[in-house]
């Protein structure tokens, strides 16, 4: 169902616009001037607007309200109605961005005709920049761990309301991709999605690049008018400069700014969804963060899990990635070994999902153009350790040992290691180092290890 604004001076006119609208299940708001146009503009984005060129009793007439709403709101189709007198501006008109133009007195079919089209062609538009988005894919979220169905489950929930988020957890971990799944599967997903990083811009731009600026008749839109019905990603929101949060912390409330430079009120409506790496309640302690945009900011608090606390999603991470590059890319479509995917699972991601995913990358733009990744293409995961001639990694300590001292030191370590990865769970254990789970604790009863079992 869409959203048709209809501005017209004659009440007659936009009534009967609006009622035959109604009929064909579409939904219609109503302005008879410049001021009640932007207004209804400014409360919610409507999906095509129908002008009419002359207005009484109004600060700007249709050409004007053409050119600003072109400016700052570009995805919104303007119709014109143009009299028997006008052809001519409303020809001109199109050519500075209006979708078409319908002369009075107008036929009711034409109308419907060049509504439908309208619509339909700035829904192909939003699709088409959809796909051509490099970063189309980073809403789709893959896992099927325990930790990932659990954060999965809490963003489903959200994704309905348009209650504020905060997303914690550690660098690299995916807390944009989730912050781009609430989007994509909320009420604003065909809304923008602005993202902005609070550390990369310095505390002299900051205010400017969100709220935009005003010199003159030079209008600059700020992040916050781009964000307008979508979502406004703070990345790194503990890094904004102090002075700013008082500013973003009106904007919440009243929904409304002025413009660095300016004096007109600019009226928004967006979602916001903050993240960051680090513990927020410390910086307020040390007075580097507002108490007041905290608590506004932390309606709905969601913990995005590291990927140590995924292991299980790193052979379909890896696939995904894999694909994602080939498609964007153009890199090689290759299979992962399981031995390659083994060694995967055992290398520690300090980086978290992103690391991963740039180290797949780097594989596929170095390695071979065909036949699967093998583990030997893989870094190996780093431990304190001398190499043999023969290129053996082996500790000055297992050096004294006789190989059965050698061989049981290396299984207590080795399995101890696999046993915390998957937080005590043998099923997981058994299934990862290739042993039954009825083995597995035999095994581990026999090297007096089974102590830190949990319970499956």
């Amino acid at each position: 169902m869409s959203e048709i604004l209809v501005i017209d001076d004659e009440q007659d006119i936009r009534e009967l616009i609006g009622d035959i609208l109604k009929d064909e299940g579409h939904n219609t708001r109503l302005a008879r001037n410049s001021q009640t146009a932007f207004e209804e503009i400014n409360a919610a984005e409507p999906d095509l607007i129908i002008l009419d060129i002359w207005l009484k009793d109004s600060e700007f007439d249709g050409i004007d309200i053409l050119k600003k709403t072109k400016r700052d709101n570009p995805n919104i189709p303007v119709v014109i109605i143009s009299g028997h007198g006008n052809i001519e501006i409303a020809v001109a008109a199109v050519k500075q961005g209006a979708y078409d133009f319908i002369e009075k007195p107008f036929n009711i079919d034409q109308l419907l005709v060049v509504v439908s089209r309208a619509l339909e062609a700035s829904e192909l538009r939003r699709e088409n920049k959809s796909l051509r988005n490099p970063e189309h894919e980073v809403s789709e979220m893959v896992g099927e761990s325990p930790a990932f169905k659990a954060l999965k489950f809490q963003l489903d929930k959200i994704s309905k309301t348009n209650a504020r988020l905060l997303l914690t957890g550690p660098a690299g971990s995916g807390k944009e991709i989730a912050a781009r799944y609430v989007h994509a599967n909320s009420l604003r997903a065909n809304g923008p999605f602005v993202s902005v990083n609070s550390a990369t811009i310095g505390p002299e731009q900051m205010e400017t690049v969100l709220f935009g600026s005003e010199n003159g008749g030079n209008v600059q839109p700020g992040l916050l008018e781009k964000a307008h019905g979508g979502v406004l990603f703070f990345d790194e929101v503990a890094d904004m400069p102090f002075e700013t949060q008082s500013r973003i912390l009106r904007v919440l409330v009243e929904q409304s700014f002025t413009r660095v430079g300016g004096h007109d009120t600019v009226r928004v409506d967006i979602r916001v969804i903050s993240a960051t790496t680090r513990d927020l309640l410390k910086e307020i302690d040390a007075k580097k963060f507002r108490i007041e945009l905290f608590h506004r900011l932390n309606v709905v608090p969601v913990s995005v899990p590291s990927l140590a606390d995924r292991i299980e999603d790193i052979p379909l991470l890896s696939s995904h990635f894999v694909s994602v590059l080939n498609k964007l890319q153009g890199l090689a479509l290759r299979d992962i070994s399981p031995e390659a995917i083994q060694q995967l699972q055992a290398t520690p991601w300090p980086g978290n999902i992103r690391q991963l995913r740039n180290t797949l990358e780097r594989l596929l733009i170095l390695g071979p153009e065909t036949g699967p990744i093998l583990a030997s293409e893989l870094p190996v995961a780093g431990f304190s350790a001398e190499t043999d001639a023969a290129g053996a990694k082996i500790s000055p300590d297992m050096m004294t040992r006789s190989l059965r001292e050698a061989r049981l030191a290396f299984e207590i370590d080795y399995l101890t290691a696999q046993i915390e990865r998957f937080k005590g769970n043998i099923s997981q254990t058994a299934k990862f180092v290739g042993m039954e789970r009825s083995a597995l604790h035999r095994k581990l009863k026999t090297l007096g290890i089974a102590g830190q079992l949990a319970q499956d």
